[in-house]
């Protein structure tokens, strides 16, 4: 099991303040750090998560993160052999958070459900060798063929 952080009262902070959450708002967060790396990813399970196209990501530190509202998780093996978990909200199935047991203390969250996606400009984009041939991508950022070395 991941370490997720539990569904918490919000509490009062000096620090960033990142808020964020899911279509329906049954789901809201809150970020109390800066986003550690963002990345655009093209791995095949994104596609599916992004409906074809690659998702945009924000890794934060796991302790930074405050939940309130239900999630559901769905658990896979990512393609770089990673035991994944993945966190959406059961009303409306917007896909927030991805996490690994490689890397409990990192949380991914979805840069679509930040209430200002400003703050998530992507640095690389990773997976760019599962992208299909229409895919485009920023010519400005580093690519990646696959699963870049971990961050944190």
């Amino acid at each position: 099991m991941l370490a997720f952080p539990r569904l918490v009262a919000r509490r009062r902070t000096s620090h960033m303040n990142i808020t964020g959450g899911c279509l329906c708002r049954a789901v809201r967060y809150s970020i109390s750090a800066a986003p550690i790396l963002t990345r655009t990813c093209w791995c095949r399970v994104c596609q599916y998560i992004g409906a074809g196209s690659a998702t945009v990501n924000a890794c934060f530190p796991a302790a930074a993160l405050e939940v309130s509202g239900e999630l559901r998780e769905y658990h896979l093996v990512a393609a770089s052999g990673n035991p994944m978990q993945r966190r959406f909200c059961p009303q409306c199935g917007t896909h927030l958070f991805t996490g690994t047991t490689a890397r409990p203390h990192l949380v991914f969250v979805r840069v679509g459900s930040l209430d200002d996606p400003e703050l998530g400009k992507p640095a690389m984009t990773i997976w760019t060798s599962s992208a299909p041939s229409w895919a485009c991508f920023d010519e400005r950022i580093p690519k990646v063929e696959r699963q870049p070395p971990p961050v944190g």
